[in-house]
C-alpha cells in the first residue's frame, strides 16, 4: 500500500486522504480523515476571528471525521460517491456559519485494500465568492440551469412560468413532488409560490394541508441546514440522522411517504425568502441533482425576489401608508375597471363615510392627534364592513365598495356604524349609503351616496353648530 501521508505531502494545495468503510448494502461506512498534509491541517484547526473552527480536536491520522464536527450528510455523500462509486466530484460550498466560502476537488484513488474505499479531498477557501467556481459545471447542467433563466427572465407571468420550471426540475429529479414554499418569519406566515406533482406518485400537495405549521417546520430546517446551502436525505440511515436531530420534521416526512430529499434555503441578499425541495427522487444521480437544484435555486430565488420586490411597490403605489386602506389613485383605477367591464357583480352597494371633527382635532391637538383618529377611523370601518373594498377618497372621506352583499346585510352594517358614530369623544362619520340589486353603473352609485353623505353632514353639523365654526 502507498505512504499515504507522503502522497498528500505532494499537493501545494490543502489536501487530505479519505477512506469510506466498505459495505455489502448501500449504507455508507465509517468515513476516516487517514492522511493530511500541513496546509489542511492548519486551515482546519485555525480560529477565525469569531472564534469558529472546523476543527474542534487536533487532527489524528485515521480517525473518523465525526473526531473533528458534527456528522455532516453532505459530506458523507460526496465521499460515498467519489470513493466507494469512483466518481469524481466538484463542489463549491458557500457555509453561512463561515465566513467564507469552499471550492473543493475530490478523485478516487485505486489503493487495493479490502476494507476501505480511498479518495483524495483538495480545496481551496475564499473570503468572497468565486464565480468562475460556481460556474465549474458540467455541460449537462449548464444546459438545464440556462433554459431555466431564461425561461423565468423572458417571461410577463413568473407564476405561471414558474409552475413550467418547477416541473421540468422535477423531471429532471426524477421525482414524485417538487414544491417552492415562502416563507415570512415576522408574521408567521407560509405559501406555496409554485409546486409540481407526479401523477399516481401517492403524495399530496402541501396546497392540502393547511392545517400544518409549516412555519415551525421552516424555522427547524435552518436549524438541521447548520448554515450549508444544501440538505440530501438519500436514505434510511440520513433519515436516521434527521430523526435524531429534529423529530417533528422527521415523523412528517414518514407520515407523508418521504424516503429520499434535498432541500435548499431559497436566500438573497442575507435574506431567507423560502425553500425550495424535491422528494423520492433519484437517488442513484445526486450530484448532479445537487448541482442542477443548487444553482436553479440560486436564480429561483433572485426572480422571486425580485417579483416581491415589484409588488411591493406596486401595493405602496397604490396604498394610503397612514390607514392601511388603497388610495385615491387605487381607487379611480378599480372605478375604470367597473366602466370597462372588467368587473364581474350581481349587485353593488357604496357606501361614503366622511371622518367629522378631523380639522378641529388637527388644529387643537396636533397631526399627531389627527392621524391617530384617521387610523382609528380606518379600523373601524375595516371591522364593520368585513369582506368589503376600502379606499380613502380624500383627506377625510372613505369610500366602500360591497360587491354580492344583501342590502339588509349592510343596512345593519351602516346601522352599526352609525351607532358606534354618535359615541362621544369617538370616532364620528357622516355616511352615505346607495344599494343596486341589479348592479347598476358605479358612477350612478357613487353620486347618489356621495349626495347622501352630504346630506348626513348637514345634519350632523345641525346637531352640532360649534363644531361648524371650527371648520
Amino acid at each position: 500500500m502507498m505512504d499515504l501521508q507522503k502522497f498528500v505531502d505532494n499537493f501545494h494545495t490543502m489536501t487530505s486522504i479519505l477512506s469510506v468503510e466498505k459495505r455489502d448494502d448501500d449504507r455508507i461506512g465509517t468515513i476516516r480523515i487517514e492522511a493530511a498534509n500541513d496546509l489542511y491541517i492548519r486551515a482546519m484547526e485555525k480560529v477565525d476571528k469569531d472564534g469558529n473552527v472546523v476543527f474542534k480536536e487536533k487532527f489524528v491520522p485515521g480517525s473518523s471525521y465525526e473526531r473533528y464536527m458534527k456528522k455532516e450528510l453532505n459530506f458523507e455523500n460526496f465521499c460515498y460517491e467519489c470513493a466507494i462509486k469512483k466518481k469524481p466530484v466538484h463542489a463549491y460550498i458557500r457555509p453561512e456559519r463561515y465566513t467564507f466560502c469552499i471550492n473543493l476537488y475530490m478523485m478516487p484513488l485505486a489503493i487495493d485494500d479490502p476494507k476501505k474505499a480511498y479518495c483524495s479531498y483538495s480545496q481551496e477557501i475564499t473570503f468572497e465568492e468565486n464565480v468562475d467556481a460556481m460556474s465549474n459545471i458540467s455541460a449537462k447542467t449548464s444546459s438545464n440551469v440556462l433554459r431555466t433563466c431564461i425561461k423565468l427572465r423572458s417571461t410577463k407571468n413568473l407564476q405561471k412560468t414558474m409552475d413550467e420550471v418547477i416541473e421540468d426540475i422535477r423531471k429532471i429529479c426524477d421525482a414524485s413532488y417538487c414544491c417552492v414554499m415562502l416563507t415570512d418569519f415576522n408574521d408567521n406566515t407560509w405559501s406555496v409560490f409554485s409546486d409540481a406533482l407526479k401523477p399516481d406518485s401517492g403524495l399530496r400537495s402541501i396546497r392540502e394541508l393547511k392545517s400544518e405549521n409549516f412555519v415551525d417546520y421552516a424555522r427547524s430546517w435552518i436549524k438541521t441546514l447548520n448554515g450549508s446551502n444544501c440538505l440530501m436525505i438519500k436514505n434510511k440511515d440520513d433519515l436516521e440522522v434527521i430523526h435524531q436531530e429534529n423529530q417533528a420534521w422527521y415523523n412528517s416526512l414518514v407520515a407523508a411517504n418521504v424516503n429520499s430529499l434535498v432541500l435548499l434555503p431559497l436566500e438573497y441578499n442575507g435574506l431567507t425568502l423560502g425553500f425550495f425541495w424535491a422528494t423520492n427522487f433519484d437517488t442513484s444521480n445526486t450530484l448532479y441533482i445537487r448541482e442542477t437544484l443548487e444553482l436553479s435555486a440560486f436564480f429561483v430565488a433572485s426572480e422571486i425576489a425580485n417579483y416581491q420586490l415589484l409588488n411591493q411597490l406596486e401595493l405602496l403605489s397604490s396604498m394610503d401608508l397612514l390607514t392601511g386602506v388603497m388610495n385615491r389613485n387605487s381607487m379611480n383605477n378599480r372605478v375604470t375597471q367597473f366602466l370597462n367591464g372588467e368587473v364581474q357583480y350581481k349587485s353593488l352597494g357604496i357606501i361614503f363615510a366622511d371622518l367629522n371633527g378631523l380639522k378641529p382635532v388637527n388644529d387643537n391637538k396636533g397631526h399627531d392627534a389627527g392621524d391617530k383618529l384617521l387610523k382609528d377611523a380606518s379600523q373601524l370601518l375595516k371591522f364593520t364592513f368585513d369582506g368589503c373594498e376600502f379606499y380613502r377618497a380624500g383627506g377625510d372621506e372613505f369610500l366602500i365598495i360591497a360587491l354580492d352583499k344583501s342590502k339588509e346585510e349592510l343596512e345593519a352594517k351602516v346601522k352599526t356604524l352609525r351607532e358606534k358614530s354618535m359615541i362621544p369623544g369617538k370616532v364620528s362619520f357622516a355616511i352615505g349609503f346607495y344599494y343596486d340589486a341589479n348592479g347598476g353603473d358605479i358612477r350612478t352609485a357613487m353620486h347618489e351616496a356621495d349626495v347622501r353623505m352630504y346630506e348626513d353632514k348637514k345634519r350632523y353639523y345641525d346637531r352640532f353648530p360649534a363644531n361648524r365654526k371650527r371648520l
